[in-house]
């Protein structure tokens, strides 16, 4: 079993899928480990570091050639995965929402992608949590990068020359990121209140000293995997009312709202910024899906009327060494349960509810729910070719009787090709009884080919007598006798 640790390539991504620490119990688990060569340089690890605890260094096409296991950070092109084993698992943070292109294409080169961001919120996978994890750190260093930018001092200070208020901080959304963030900033001795549109969220919020403000128009929007559920317009404008009046009294504002592969929603407007004082400063956490605040641009700090605004879209990376120690346990639990351990081998249970759950791509398709319509239709192999000798004869196609002629609309004629022969040579006396005695004279005095028409004539309507379906049967012995059977060539 090879395992290949890939250099993350996208700007600004410090971090790395296994540290030291990890590789050595990979390796205990009967894995070979490959290393991409300066993987680790982002979180302060380096080349040397992986080789003493037992990894080969390469370059990446050294480390992807037949490995069944490519672990990353970020989703690598697929193209640099060549080389790899067919079906072989590339694990990672794949962020799928928004890049099914991308998806699809795993799918062709016959990738077996599996996202850890769907891996589900149960007791079982906490430890292999990476939103949690990575979260965790985001709220952490969303009061620390606001500190840094909000020039004064965060905790109340009582000195010979007076006292120095407390810094008030404004967190908005309770989820993991929020808490730290409430935790982190009481720590430096700010004075923080919280809001959310979960009321479970009210208790663990006054758990961590914070004030819990929510609107009395808004009991609960608890929604499914611990997330909170899409509000209506009337909570919609009960909340914007409630952070409106609140939000001008904060100091440091921190917005963490955010579904995965959903637009985040806007909580703060330009409106409610003009109402905030100069030196004041927003952190968005949810910059990378569009913002909770209407200003916010991705990866840049803007400046609107001496309002701050950090759009850093991955703050876990600017503390790369935790969080890749994080991020890297994360995997290896994920990886144990894909392991036998006894014969130290790649053993999946694909009906595992982990599994399940986290595998976007297997076998040359697009597997998961959330992505069915990915799928690609499946194509119908060309049916085989016999042997000529094999090939039965095609059948010659019958003629119709004649009495179909007879079953025609009388105003629609069939022209004299389509005219099959009388199945039976029908006496002239007889057809010629049938014939009203005005045309036979009048074909008498035509040329010899209209006469020849007429003679025609004469053998359809004798035809039509003997069919059974077009006229009553006729008596006579002899015209029963001569009849040929019904479907006969």
């Amino acid at each position: 079993m090879k395992i290949a640790v890939l250099r993350e390539a996208l700007t600004g991504e410090s971090r790395v899928a296994a540290t030291p620490e990890t590789v050595a119990k990979l390796i205990g688990l009967g894995a070979g480990i490959t290393i991409e060569a300066g993987a680790g340089l982002g979180s302060r690890i380096s080349d040397t570091d992986y080789a003493a605890a037992g990894a080969t260094i390469g370059a990446r096409s050294q480390a992807v050639e037949n490995a069944d296991i490519i672990l990353c950070v970020r989703r690598p092109p697929v193209a640099s995965l060549a080389g790899a084993k067919p079906g072989a698992l590339l694990i990672g943070a794949l962020d799928p929402f928004g890049h099914e292109t991308d998806i699809v294409a795993f799918a062709a080169a016959g990738i077996t992608a599996i996202s850890m961001e769907f891996v589900p919120r149960i007791t079982r996978a906490q430890v292999m949590d990476i939103l949690s994890s990575q979260a965790n750190l985001a709220g952490y260093q969303a009061v620390i990068e606001a500190a840094a930018l909000f020039e004064r001092a965060m905790p109340m200070m009582m000195t010979a020359a007076g006292t120095v208020r407390p810094a008030k901080v404004f967190v908005m959304g309770a989820g993991v990121a929020g808490l730290q963030a409430i935790a982190t900033a009481r720590r430096l001795g700010a004075v923080v209140s919280a809001t959310d549109v979960r009321a479970a969220a009210g208790e663990q919020v006054e758990s961590l000293g914070a004030k819990f403000i929510m609107t009395d128009a808004l009991k609960d929007a608890s929604g499914t995997g611990g997330y909170a559920r899409e509000l209506t317009l009337t909570e919609q404008a009960a909340q914007a009312e409630l952070v409106a009046g609140h939000i001008a009294k904060q100091d440091i504002v921190i917005t963490t709202a955010l579904i995965p592969g959903r637009p985040a929603p806007k909580l703060v407007t330009a409106a409610m910024l003009d109402a905030m004082a100069p030196g004041s400063v927003v952190v968005d956490l949810a910059a990378e899906r569009g913002g909770n605040v209407e200003l916010t641009r991705a990866d840049e700090i803007v400046e609107h009327k001496g309002v701050r605004i950090v759009g850093y879209t991955n703050l876990a990376s600017r503390i790369p060494t935790t969080a890749s120690q994080l991020y890297a346990r994360n995997l290896l639990a994920f990886i144990e349960t894909l392991v036998d351990k006894a014969q130290k081998s790649l053993a999946i249970n694909w009906d595992d509810e982990l599994v399940k759950a986290t595998v976007l791509t297997r076998d040359g398709a697009v597997v998961h729910p959330s992505f069915a319509t990915l799928a690609p239709a499946p194509v119908a192999a060309p049916a085989p070719v016999a042997d000529e000798a094999q090939v039965p004869p095609k059948p010659v196609p019958r003629r119709p009787p004649a009495r179909k002629i007879a079953e025609m609309p009388a105003e629609m004629p069939p022209s004299a090709a389509d005219v099959a022969p009388p199945a039976v040579d029908v006496p002239r006396r007889r057809a010629a009884k049938s014939l009203d005695p005005s045309a036979i004279a009048s074909a008498a005095s035509q040329p010899a080919a209209k006469k020849a028409v007429a003679r025609k004539a004469a053998a359809k309507s004798a035809a039509t007598l003997d069919d059974p379906l077009a006229a009553p049967a006729r008596k006579t012995p002899a015209a029963r006798k001569n009849a040929a059977p019904e479907g006969d060539s």
